[in-house]
Order: C-alpha cells, then sequence, then structure tokens
C-alpha cells in the first residue's frame, strides 16, 4: 500500500512538472500615475538631480516645546533636516515641522523600558537590557554628521518617475582596463533594510582590482530606494506594488541611458528584480538572487513526504540538512512571520508608534538584524547583533527610517503585495526566462532547493551553497556576495 501511495506521489508530482512548464509569459509593463491627485497635462519633467544627504543640529538638539508650538513655516521641511530640492513630500505629515520633527535626543531619554524577563534573551523580542546599551551609544557615542558624511561617499540623485520623486546612488568604476566596457547591475535592497546595505559591495564591484579581485568582470552600480522608503517619495494612492516599482526602475535604468542591464536583488528587492525579468526579458541580461519567493504548494507536499523520500524530488544532502527537521522549519517561519501579517493586513497602526519612538522603531528593526542574521542567535543576551555590524552601521539603517519618517509608508509595501493572499497576483504563477543566478545563504529564513528556484526560473544557470551568512547578505557578507555575482558573470559569458 505504501508503495502504492509512494508510487502515485512520484508519478503526480512527475505530471505537475511537466504540466506546469509555462510558455514564455510576460507580464504587461503598462503605466502609472502614484503621485498626488490626477496625472497633469504637462510632460514629467525627466531631469536627474543631484542630491545630498544633509543634517544641522536642529535635527538632533531642536528644543521639544519649539518643535512642538504651531507656528506659519513658510516652507515645508523634512523632520531630518534633509535637504528638499522641491520634489513632492518626504516623510509622515508631508514632511513639515509641525509636529513631525522631534527632538531626538529628549525622546530617547524619555523612553519607558520594561524589565525582560529572566533568562529570556531574545526569545521574547528585542531584549531591554541590552536596549540600554543601544539607547546609551545613540544618546552619547553615535555621531551622525560622520554618518550622513559616509551615506555622501558615493553620488546620490533624483527624478521624477510616474509622479514620484525617486532617489538612487550611481557608482562608476574610478577606472576600466583597456578595451572593457563595465556592466550596469541594478541592485535592489528590501525591508528593512535601504540603500545603505550595499555601501560595502559597492567597492568590491566597481574596483575590484583595488580590492584584491580581479578585474575581469567591472560594474557600474546603481541602487534605488524602493518608492516609500527613505528618500524615494511614497505613493499618493493604494495599489502600489513590486510590479509597479518593477516599471519604475526599468524607467529610470532607460533614462540613465542603459538598454540593457543585469539586476542583483534579496527581500522585496529579489521579487522587484524578478519583476523587471518578467516585465522587459529581452532588457534583463542576467538576475541574480540571494531570496526567492517561490513557494507552492506542491513544494510543501514534497516537504511533508519526510528526509528519507527527499531525494526522489531532487533535494542534495545539503537540502535536507537546511530543510530538516521540518518541526523546527516550521516553527522557525510561524515565529519569524508574525510582523508580515501585521504589516500585510494594518500597516498603518504599528506604523503610527514607530513613527513616534525613535528606541520603539530601533528595537523593531534590530530585532530583524538579529534573528534574520541568525536563528541563533535568539539565544544570546545581545542577540549577537554587534558579531556580523558595528553600532554606527545598525544606527545609520535607524536614522534613515527615521530622519525620513517612512517606517509606515515601507511597510504599506506588505498590504500591496501580500494583502490579497499568496498566489493572488498574476506574476507568482509566471516563470523567469532569464539566465539566473542564485545564492543559497545557509542562515536565511527560508533555504528554497535548487529544484525550487529552477521551476520558476528555467535558465538557472548558477546554484550557490554559500558558505556563512543570512537575510541581510550584501550587508553581512558582501565579499562573498560579490564573489558569487562575479562568478555567475563568467558562467554566463561561457554561454
Amino acid at each position: 500500500m505504501w508503495l502504492e501511495i509512494l508510487l502515485a506521489s512520484v508519478l503526480g508530482f512527475v505530471i505537475y512538472w511537466f504540466v506546469s512548464k509555462d510558455k514564455e509569459e510576460t507580464l504587461l509593463l503598462g503605466d502609472g500615475w502614484w503621485g498626488p491627485g490626477s496625472r497633469p497635462a504637462a510632460a514629467e519633467d525627466e531631469s536627474i538631480r543631484p542630491f545630498k544627504v544633509e543634517t544641522s543640529d536642529e535635527e538632533i538638539n531642536e528644543d521639544l516645546d519649539s518643535a512642538l508650538t504651531p507656528k506659519p513655516v513658510p516652507r515645508p521641511r523634512l523632520r531630518a533636516g534633509i535637504r528638499r530640492d522641491g520634489c513632492g513630500r518626504q516623510g509622515w505629515g508631508d514632511g513639515s515641522k509641525s509636529r513631525a520633527r522631534k527632538d531626538l535626543h529628549q525622546r530617547i531619554e524619555k523612553f519607558r523600558l520594561t524589565p525582560p524577563l529572566e533568562d529570556s534573551r531574545f526569545h521574547y523580542g528585542f531584549n531591554s537590557n541590552y536596549l540600554k546599551k543601544i539607547i546609551s551609544y545613540w544618546r552619547n557615542t553615535f555621531d551622525w554628521r560622520k554618518q550622513v558624511e559616509v551615506l555622501n561617499k558615493y553620488p546620490h540623485f533624483k527624478t521624477k518617475i510616474e509622479g514620484l520623486d525617486i532617489h538612487f546612488i550611481h557608482v562608476k568604476p574610478p577606472q576600466l582596463p583597456s578595451g572593457r566596457t563595465a556592466k550596469p547591475l541594478l541592485m535592489v535592497h528590501g525591508w528593512p533594510g535601504c540603500f545603505y546595505e550595499f555601501y560595502k559591495i559597492i567597492p568590491l564591484l566597481t574596483d575590484p582590482k583595488n580590492h584584491g579581485l580581479s578585474d575581469e568582470h567591472v560594474f557600474e552600480v546603481i541602487c534605488p530606494s524602493i518608492p516609500g522608503y527613505g528618500f524615494s517619495e511614497a505613493s499618493s494612492k493604494k495599489g502600489f506594488n513590486s510590479v509597479a516599482t518593477a516599471r519604475i526602475f526599468y524607467k529610470l535604468m532607460l533614462r540613465l541611458g542603459f538598454q540593457e542591464f543585469y539586476l542583483q536583488g534579496g527581500d522585496w528587492g529579489a521579487l522587484i528584480c524578478t519583476n523587471m525579468a518578467q516585465l522587459v526579458p529581452s532588457h534583463v541580461k542576467g538576475l541574480h538572487l540571494n531570496m526567492a519567493l517561490v513557494l507552492r504548494n506542491v513544494y510543501t507536499l514534497t516537504v511533508l513526504l519526510g528526509r528519507r523520500l527527499g531525494r526522489l524530488f531532487g533535494y542534495t544532502e545539503r537540502d535536507l540538512e537546511l530543510l530538516y527537521p521540518f518541526k523546527k522549519t516550521f516553527y522557525t517561519l510561524m515565529r519569524e512571520s508574525g510582523y508580515m501579517h501585521i504589516q500585510s493586513t494594518k500597516p498603518d497602526t504599528v506604523g503610527c508608534a514607530l513613527n513616534d519612538s525613535p528606541v520603539g522603531l530601533a528595537a523593531y528593526i534590530l530585532e530583524k538584524f538579529s534573528t534574520w542574521t541568525n536563528e541563533e542567535f535568539r539565544d544570546l543576551e545581545d542577540g549577537g547583533l554587534e558579531r556580523k555590524f558595528s553600532l554606527d552601521e545598525l544606527l545609520t539603517v535607524i536614522m534613515l527610517y527615521w530622519t525620513t519618517g517612512t517606517i509606515t509608508s515601507s511597510q504599506r509595501f506588505y498590504k500591496e503585495n501580500l494583502g490579497q493572499g499568496v498566489m493572488a497576483n498574476k506574476h507568482e504563477a509566471i516563470k523567469v526566462h532569464v539566465p539566473t543566478g542564485f545564492a543559497a545563504f545557509p542562515s536565511e529564513i527560508l533555504h528554497c532547493p535548487e529544484q525550487w528556484v529552477k521551476n520558476k526560473y528555467p535558465k538557472l544557470i548558477s546554484y550557490s551553497y554559500m558558505a556563512r551568512g543570512g537575510h541581510f547578505a550584501a550587508f553581512e557578507e558582501p565579499e562573498l556576495l560579490a564573489q558569487d555575482i562575479r562568478k555567475f558573470m563568467g558562467l554566463l559569458e561561457q554561454q
């Protein structure tokens, strides 16, 4: 009987595999307008403007009472004191001074901590004993001015696309080998990341020779901010999802003069890059991912059938090590997806709290940098945060969310993409027919075996089991990710 069930299951899987082999279907490119009001009759300004991150004493030390006192303001200003160049709104309440720009230090000092349970470590979330250290460092040591200088080490720009002001950094190689051209590479972040998480990998891609690498592959890197994140303007309308973002980033690459280009992404960036390849496959020369959203019922079934049958479904020994025991994998997914349910249903509610408390914002975001980097960090009193990142790096991420007031709009991206449920979007059923490389980091939230990835990306030419690393690959392991991107490019050029 069990043999018959097994054979029926295998036969069903084989039939499903053949039936589900899609034709090279693409997404409709379409168009959109996401700015306030109706699309104006005049043509959109397509200029590309230099942008600089700025700060001021007022940003950090502004008197709270003064900030809360309503007064006429001749021009809207950002809560952060970030330069406004006449391009749309930024942050909560249109970025205006009235009730939007608070005294950061006073808010940090007045934060109320709840003592953690004994020996709870990071099992209940961010441990408030360690949070005290974060608060003290933030208040007394962290140098935001210095970090602003770090942010400005690469050229920043803004341009209007579909009614939104799109921010991006654009880094060209300082030198090229004779007769070579740089490969244009668009790198897209996710949540709760930002463009800053690529700062350590950029020089390895744009200037490899001066960083101990071969100059066989030299890249010109473009890192945009997803609309509603950081310095990119948030949509004024419902429905702004990953496909709309992909279309905007495609238009950005065209505006920069690139008819063909390469893509790289993880988290939401992986989905956005995937959507770009589905929208305009003829323009995408190669796609490299360190995460893939490829969950389907058939995959769950093959895993549930047990470890001993795994090889029948193409799983390698390494896949089995990372997927099993399945009970552990299942509980990890349940434990780490609570935030997603909130942000996919009512993002504005939790956004109100996070946009009002810098310490609460830090705890909410940094907890992800702990457990998503390595789930075993939950067993540590400090969440293992400083094992992979410096406090300056982590607090820079927090400041980019706090000063721009974009935590709520960043969370809405979950509602727009997942609010109707899994497999409710057309792109989820469409395969990607561009050459693809995949880096499987062992501490990613859910391991994706090669067979899963290949079913969604039939032209998968590179699949790597990475030696170490988790969800924030470019931020945590820039050297490993850069090596795998270069490996993928080498295989791509051999075809």
